[in-house]
């Protein structure tokens, strides 16, 4: 093994202990919010880890218990228990399994620039928002209030002081990760300090055993079906989703290219696994993927590495790791959160389209209200209608009069559902002459509404008692006119030197 090999597998295992500290809390927080015991949460982070790094499609992405899953489990939890989450999850992961076979994980190309630079600007806020409960301290009457004095100016101080090792230790040395660090030096001042401060411990204990395999216990019918399927459906589209935009930010940073069908794999079989050894399921953590990338660590050894890491916290290290303070986590996921931000999207006002900023807005706005994947969903269909829009003003014709006193409309542009109207504005059928001709060679028939437009317009001529001509109209869209409007007659000039071009190729 050279010395470049054993620097990165270096950098990978460090990254992964680095990430597998971070996890430790996220997979507790998420799992409280799901109402189920802290170590569902820390089991699925393990497991989903694991799996995904060793069969998944993007190395360097760490995958686990995300917050976005959890936000919808909590009422399929408080409903019907905890054993309906475990069915549901493994339910999740064969669909998943479906969508990566059909290879429909290629489509997340699809998403736009400005919906991918809001999601990366929203998640950074989320990620920030996140942290503020931790400067939360419960009341004697079991409300909550923000921290005051002593305790928050320490957290605060605790908290600059992991910001400022994380980004001046690099200019320094890069032996190890700057993150690690962090956590290491902070947590060695509060603990040999004596400093009183919030730990991991505030939140609950991480010991535990290995996970052992368990038959979800619900009873086998179509009624149990009919609670958990649409529970895993959305719990399958929203992991997607923020693994396949994961993916694709990673693609970006690394100016690499994963495989999305596999990661949809991957991601499929960690859940069917996670939900047969009592976890809450999970998918791709942008925030400690984040944390992975910025390392330098985008081997799967890195997310391997978490994965074991987390599980010998769990099985031997519980005790020491409960004794992190939690500001030195929170300082790392402020990090996390400014280096996410795309701070450059700022100087593009006045320089894009306003359609792309009111797009990237609104999905950083959603992200933030709602969801990531609804973010991404209301962020696609607004572009989509854009789209639509601009290319529907985007229909215009050239009128010509022939030697025999026809005239001739050139359509330039693409007829489809949105530009119908703009289609039929075009024409004055009570003014033409008797003969009229349409030439379809400098535009293209997208639609069923395009054909019913072009049927609209023929029995308007038809009603006046003058002729339409369709030049250059291809065969098929002929025959569907005839199906859809058998009252109009539709006569067409046959060119023998025009190869018709087939709509459904437009």
């Amino acid at each position: 093994m050279d010395i470049k090999t054993l620097s990165e597998a270096k950098t990978n295992i460090l990254s992964g202990l680095t990430v597998a500290l971070a996890l430790v809390p996220e997979a507790i927080a998420f799992a409280l919010v799901a109402h189920v015991h802290p170590l569902v949460g820390l089991y699925a982070a393990f497991m989903v880890s694991l799996i995904t790094s060793l069969f998944g499609g993007r190395p360097g992405m760490i995958s686990g218990a995300t917050g976005a899953l959890a936000v919808v489990m909590v009422a399929l939890v408080v409903q019907h228990g905890v054993e309906y989450l475990f069915a549901t999850v493994v339910l999740m992961g064969v669909l998943q399994i479906l969508f990566g076979l059909a290879k429909f994980g290629k489509f997340i190309r699809m998403v736009p620039h400005p919906v991918m630079l809001g999601f990366v600007n929203g998640l950074a806020i989320v990620i920030f928002l996140a942290q503020l409960g931790h400067f939360k301290v419960t009341t004697a009457d079991g409300g909550t209030s923000w921290m005051q004095g002593a305790p928050l100016y320490t957290m605060l101080g605790l908290i600059a002081l992991t910001m400022a090792i994380i980004y001046l230790l690099p200019k320094i040395t890069k032996i190890v990760p700057s993150t690690l660090a962090a956590i290491m030096v902070v947590s060695a001042l509060v603990i040999f300090v004596g400093m009183e401060t919030k730990t991991v411990s505030d939140l609950a204990s991480i010991k535990g055993g290995l996970p052992e395999f368990h038959l979800p216990d619900v009873p086998l019918n179509w009624e149990t079906l009919a609670i958990i399927f649409p529970y895993s459906l959305i719990l399958a589209g929203i992991g997607l989703i923020e693994s396949l935009l994961t993916l694709n930010l990673i693609d970006d940073m690394t100016q690499t290219r994963g495989k999305p069908n596999r990661a949809c794999l991957g991601q499929g079989v960690a859940n069917v696994v996670t939900g047969f050894f009592g976890g809450m399921g999970g998918c791709a953590m942008i925030g400690q993927s984040m944390i992975n990338v910025t390392n330098g660590a985008v081997k799967n050894l890195s997310g391997t590495a978490a994965a074991l890491f987390l599980l010998s916290f769990i099985l031997f290290a519980s005790e020491w790791i409960e004794m992190i303070p939690l500001a030195a986590l929170i300082g790392l996921m402020f990090v996390v959160s400014e280096k996410t931000f795309e701070w450059g999207s700022f100087r593009m006002f006045g320089k894009v389209p306003h359609a792309d900023v009111v797009v990237g807005l609104t999905v950083a706005i959603v992200t933030v209200l709602t969801d990531l994947a609804m973010a991404v969903i209301v962020g696609v269909i607004i572009s989509a209608l854009v789209f639509a829009w601009q290319h529907a003003k985007h229909i215009e014709v050239r009128v010509t009069t022939e030697e025999h006193g026809w005239k001739v409309y050139d359509l330039h542009g693409s007829l489809f559902f949105a530009s119908t109207q703009n289609f039929i504005a075009l024409f004055s059928p009570r003014c033409d002459p008797a003969e009229v001709v349409i030439d379809f060679k400098n535009a293209r028939v997208k639609d069923h509404s395009a054909l019913e437009a072009i049927d609209m317009l023929a029995e308007r001529y038809t009603q006046l008692g003058k002729k339409l001509h369709l030049r250059h109209l291809s065969p098929d869209c002929l025959e569907l006119l005839d199906k859809a409007r058998d009252m109009i007659e539709v006569n067409v000039l046959e060119d023998p030197l025009y190869h018709p071009a087939d709509n459904r190729l437009g």
